[in-house]
């Protein structure tokens, strides 16, 4: 991940405090999805001014480019990334590449009774969307 201070083009200093919509535009995430995020996550906790506004200050920018990556681009759940975020045992670079666990192949279920039901179901639905 680069730094943070490329991010903003705006000329404030690098350790500024952004607002919710600076953060959103720099990294591509929906205001209401770094809302929720500091629900989800009690480690991320801009500050606020008056009138309940957010800033968020560098350590809270790194943290979401961290969630970002954690749940975005590597796959984890909310749960997965706040207890990847939180473990103790292992630093949240590590956390962070540390391999997905290996998803079991799909196997074909051996069940020829419902696949006559399964194809009437489809017609059916079919047929209602035809209509």
């Amino acid at each position: 991940m680069s730094d943070d201070a490329s991010l903003f083009d705006d000329g404030k200093d690098p350790e500024a405090l952004r607002t919710i919509g600076e953060v959103s535009k720099a990294l591509g995430i929906k205001p209401h999805v770094l809302r929720y995020w500091e629900e989800q996550f009690p480690m991320l906790k801009p500050t606020t001014r008056a009138g309940g506004r957010r800033y968020y200050r560098p350590a809270d920018i790194a943290l979401v480019r961290r969630i970002d990556d954690l749940v975005n681009r590597q796959g984890y759940t909310l749960k997965g990334a706040r207890k990847a975020l939180s473990s103790k045992d292992q630093p949240v670079g590590e956390a962070i590449s540390a391999p997905h666990p290996q998803q079991r192949e799909p196997r074909e279920i051996e069940a020829p009774a419902l696949v006559p039901q399964l194809r009437a179901i489809r017609d059916r639905l079919a047929s209602a969307l035809d209509a």
